[in-house]
């Protein structure tokens, strides 16, 4: 199994990175989880644009989820013909929430017929080689939690979430652990939004995580601000940059 950042920013692009899209790979299966704002453009760098196998989204913001509209365009007009639907998996209402974009009507002129779309909800699935467990997060709108795992091998992405008890069994024993950390330490912090760098790292101490890699990283925070939070858990971690690539078995 390989992991490979094509995303990481908090909320909007920066300077160095797409907003938040990650590509799974096993078995010669290509999954890519969130594809937020810039991200289709970065993901060609490691894929072929009509290479992807499914796609899953944690939830529906747009640093999340924005370009599978661009995607739908791609695969609606490739001068190759039509694309065929690609699966889909996302919260309640992502079909509708990706075609408002081309209209606000609500006619999407037939774009969202080139995926086939999946309703998320807690518990296990299968998708490609992979079996997926998710849980509910702690975020504004309905957000979900992964943990791929894959030939005894396994990775938790935390999606967006504020403190929740549903984290630390998601993430218990997981080889990887990719937590969002948008915040940083400091006083009036909104609450159930997201979660900063050393609570990122406590979570990865009560799961008994292998390895911690803090994403989901604001382009105006200083990145030594958040290693040296993240230093309060006591194993391997790292800050999630594009290109980065973690390779599992």
């Amino acid at each position: 199994m390989r992991l490979t950042v094509v995303g990481c920013a908090g909320s909007f692009p920066g300077p160095d990175s797409a907003a938040s899209c990650y590509l799974l790979e096993a078995e010669g299966f290509r999954l890519v989880v969130e594809l937020g704002n810039g991200s289709l453009g970065s993901l060609q760098k490691y894929i072929g644009l009509f290479d992807v196998d499914a796609i899953c989204l944690s939830h529906l913001h747009a640093d999340h989820c924005v370009d599978l509209y661009s995607y739908s365009i791609a695969r609606t007009y490739s001068p190759a013909g039509p694309q065929p639907p690609l699966p889909v998996y996302g919260p309640a209402g992502t079909c509708e929430r990706i075609g408002f974009i081309h209209s606000a009507r609500g006619d999407d002129d037939g774009l969202m017929k080139r995926f086939t779309f999946e309703t998320l909800a807690p518990g296990t699935i299968e998708i490609g080689p992979f079996r997926v467990t998710t849980a509910h997060m702690n975020h504004p709108v309905e957000t979900f939690g992964f943990r791929f795992s894959h030939d005894g091998r396994s990775i938790t992405y935390s999606g967006d979430t504020g403190e929740t008890a549903e984290l630390v069994p998601l993430a218990s024993g997981a080889d990887v652990f990719l937590c969002e950390a948008a915040f940083l330490d400091g006083p009036d912090l909104p609450p159930d939004l997201h979660l900063t760098a050393s609570q990122a790292a406590g979570y990865a101490t009560r799961a008994g995580a292998g390895q911690l890699v803090l994403t989901h990283l604001q382009p105006w925070n200083a990145a030594d601000a958040a290693i040296r939070e993240a230093a309060a858990f006591g194993g391997e971690f790292v800050l999630a940059f594009a290109g980065q690539r973690i390779e599992l078995g």
